[in-house]
């Protein structure tokens, strides 16, 4: 059975690899400019090119029902392992309580692997997102259990530098008996105002299984220092009761290109 199972393993990996290599040629390459999975919640939908290492992060401070608290590093490692298909690891970002009755802790290590399907028809960027957020954090802060998701961000240029995207998400909490899964949706409009700036603003909607959605909306910007180095910031304020009250932050985020030498 264990030999079966690391079969099927190799060849849905094998698929993947065959699948991203058929369309290399619209893959990203390294001579593109970085495209990062912050500072609004939507990811790219786009992978990092064949052998480069993307970093990417950031600290905000937020509050929420009288309490303060501030978060970093939120740190996101990204790796392009074949055209089109990139594995990626969230490490643990602490979340320290700085005003008002709160919990301080650290959130998950989270390992994902992502595969850009674009482009598809009518010129739309998609992308699929496996991953599972590991038990390793604080339970108070991260919940309990390993806790699956899968991803969708997708993007369309329009004209004149506008652009949509948005993203849909489905997280899975087997160990939360309260609520076993939580829906994500988001809308982004963007304007790239110069060759270096782009804005952006932001729906986000949270709706856990039986339970009060969370509402947010977040803008921000996006300045581009080099073509590998970025620097980011943004504000988001809740839409609901059940929402922070807002969220401030900011990021920086670089690209290490040609790791991968033939």
């Amino acid at each position: 059975m264990i030999n079966l199972d690391v079969r099927g393993y190799l060849l849905a990996v094998s698929v993947l690899l065959i699948a991203a290599d058929a369309h290399a040629d619209t893959c990203p390459q390294s001579s593109d400019e970085i495209a990062t999975d912050r500072p609004d919640v939507t990811n790219s939908s786009i992978v990092v090119p064949v052998g480069s290492l993307q970093n990417e992060n950031g600290v905000n401070g937020s509050a929420r029902d009288g309490r303060q608290s501030v978060d970093g590093t939120n740190s996101r490692w990204r790796l392009g392992i074949a055209p089109c298909l990139e594995v990626l690891v969230d490490l643990p970002t602490y979340f320290a309580n700085v005003h008002g009755a709160g919990v301080s802790g650290f959130t998950d290590v989270s390992p994902a692997i992502k595969w850009q399907i674009s482009p598809v028809p009518g010129k739309i960027d998609l992308s699929v997102v496996m991953g599972v957020a590991l038990p390793t954090g604080s339970v108070a802060i991260a919940g309990r259990g390993a806790q699956p998701y899968v991803q969708l961000p997708w993007s369309y240029e329009l004209h004149d530098g506008w652009g949509i995207s948005g993203m849909l998400t489905e997280f899975f909490r087997p160990d939360d008996f309260a609520t076993r899964s939580i829906s994500e949706a988001t809308f982004v409009l963007e304007k790239k105002l110069t060759e270096r700036f782009n804005l952006f603003t932001e729906y986000v909607g949270d709706y856990p299984q039986g339970s009060i959605p969370s509402q947010l909306w977040n803008s921000g910007g996006v300045f581009h220092l080099t073509r590998t180095q970025q620097v980011d910031f943004h504000f988001a304020v809740g839409l609901n009761r059940n929402s922070p009250s807002y969220i401030v932050g900011v990021g920086y985020s670089f690209r290490v290109d040609g790791l991968f030498r033939q």
